[in-house]
């Protein structure tokens, strides 16, 4: 403790106490996420410049404080707690954002937010994908570390797939640049990849230039409801086999519906209460939205129980509010949720939703699911209420049981989430020892101090919502 107050009395001294705030308030606020867990820092520094971070870190690791990186604090996973205490670098002072028209290129700062990007590029006719659900609120630097996905993953790809070139610091303070602005670059190991999904663990990213794409010229949503959940995915991959690849194709399970609907305090078919949906949007030329048009609405008229397609934009919105709506809604159920946002692959789609529904049964919980169908993202949310003994004990039983049963379907732990703290337990179902081992020796080579983001995602931790899973699962894929 000794060591860390003389490290920031350094750090004040050096970057002033404008930009180094030891105030109660300013670390509470640092001290945890969207995941709720709590760890109080020794300080925290809000850079002006870029710069100032390099100064940070080459203090950091001459004193050995353990340093984390956070934006809006919006992961559901710890991996912007400070678990080890140290310093917390906010980046949100750093949201400069600089279109190049031109080229279809973004030049960002990593304090800049999605939504914000989104709306400068579209200004200029661009189109940057990625839509996280906050995407008002989360940074392209948290997009970036847990490489975000979004609703258009499936047809245009994730953070990692617009990342051009990428600058920062490596945990030594080390100012570094990974590509240029250019369409090619293949000049050396690709380190930009390795940051991408690092959870700032491998240096910190200060800014990055983004790939656009062009608007798409129309748009066209059609909202399809379905007996079961087996019949709904079912008649999702008969249309992916006609070749149709929507820009968003989005699934609600029959409790995520029940719980839109109260909350919107409207039926999303009149007659089909609680019935599980399917949300479709096609984007792209005039010509290839009106003839992927005419394949969808056979589809729906073949699969679906009943379908209803927006006439404008603004019913276009009225259609997405049941999907806006049912992640908030879902704790009419428990105060509780393990929010887990796996993978599975198409083709295991029906046996995973049997799974569910059986994991459903055998915990006595309830387990809303929605996600992503053209890319197999699946947030399964299962609900407990956090004073039962009996329910919390549930809900750790459920999330193993769910973690070893998708990666036995050759699916991910997660999709967009990351591991942070809260899924440490589940990385070595995922990887093999020599996996984790190779990855252990990335960090080591690039922070061998262990000062950035330490305690997240090798060593299964105690934390209030696995107290004791954390300690008891040992590596068994096969």
């Amino acid at each position: 403790m000794a060591q860390f107050i003389q490290a920031t009395q350094a750090l004040r001294r050096k970057l002033g106490a404008g930009i180094v705030s030891i105030e109660k308030a300013a670390l509470y606020a640092a001290s945890f996420d969207s995941s709720k867990i709590s760890f109080l820092p020794e300080a925290v520094i809000l850079p002006r410049k870029e710069a100032d971070i390099g100064v940070a870190l080459a203090l950091a690791n001459k004193y050995g404080v353990p340093v984390t990186t956070r934006g809006r604090g919006t992961t559901l996973m710890g991996s912007a707690a400070p678990v080890q205490g140290g310093w917390v670098i906010d980046m949100l002072r750093l949201k400069r954002i600089a279109i190049d028209g031109d080229a279809g290129m973004a030049h960002v700062q990593a304090g800049a937010t999605n939504a914000s990007i989104q709306r400068a590029a579209e200004a200029q006719g661009w189109f940057y994908p990625p839509d996280p659900s906050s995407r008002e609120f989360c940074t392209i630097g948290g997009n970036i570390a847990c490489n975000a996905g979004g609703m258009h993953g499936g047809k245009y790809g994730v953070t990692r797939d617009f990342i051009v070139a990428l600058r920062g610091f490596l945990p030594t303070g080390e100012y570094v640049e990974w590509g240029t602005a250019t369409k090619k670059f293949s000049a050396g190991y690709n380190l930009r990849d390795l940051w991408i999904g690092s959870e700032g663990m491998l240096g910190v990213v200060t800014g990055a230039v983004l790939k656009l794409i062009p608007q798409p010229a129309a748009r066209w949503t059609l909202l399809t409801s379905f007996r079961d959940e087996k019949q709904a995915l079912e008649a999702a991959l008969a249309l992916f086999r006609q070749r149709v690849q929507p820009a968003i194709c989005e699934f609600l399970d029959r409790e995520s519906v029940v719980c839109a609907e109260r909350a919107t305090k409207t039926t999303v078919f009149p007659g089909q209460a609680g019935r599980p949906v399917i949300l479709l949007e096609l984007a792209g030329g005039a010509a290839e939205v009106r003839e992927q048009k005419a394949v969808v609405l056979a589809w729906a008229k073949a699969h679906a129980l009943a379908f209803r397609a927006a006439k404008d934009r603004a019913e276009a919105e009225q259609l997405w509010a049941v999907r806006r709506k049912c992640s908030g809604a879902m704790f009419e159920l428990g105060d509780a949720k393990l929010n887990e946002d796996i993978v599975v692959p198409m083709k295991n789609y029906v046996k995973f939703i049997t799974f569910l529904a059986g994991l459903k049964r055998s915990s006595g919980l309830p387990i809303p699911t929605f996600g992503h169908l053209a890319d197999g993202n699946l947030h399964v949310n299962i609900m407990y209420h956090r004073a039962d003994k009996a329910e919390s004990r549930a809900a750790e039983h459920a999330v193993e049981k769910l973690m070893r049963t998708v990666v036995s379907l050759g699916g991910a732990i997660s999709g967009e989430h990351g591991i942070g703290l809260a899924k440490t337990p589940f990385l070595r179902i995922q990887h093999r020892p020599a996996q984790v081992k190779a990855m252990q020796a990335v960090k080591q080579a690039l922070d061998p101090r262990g000062i950035l983001n330490p305690g997240k995602m090798f060593e299964p931790v105690r934390i209030w919502k696995f107290p004791k899973l954390a300690i008891h699962l040992p590596w068994d894929h096969k």
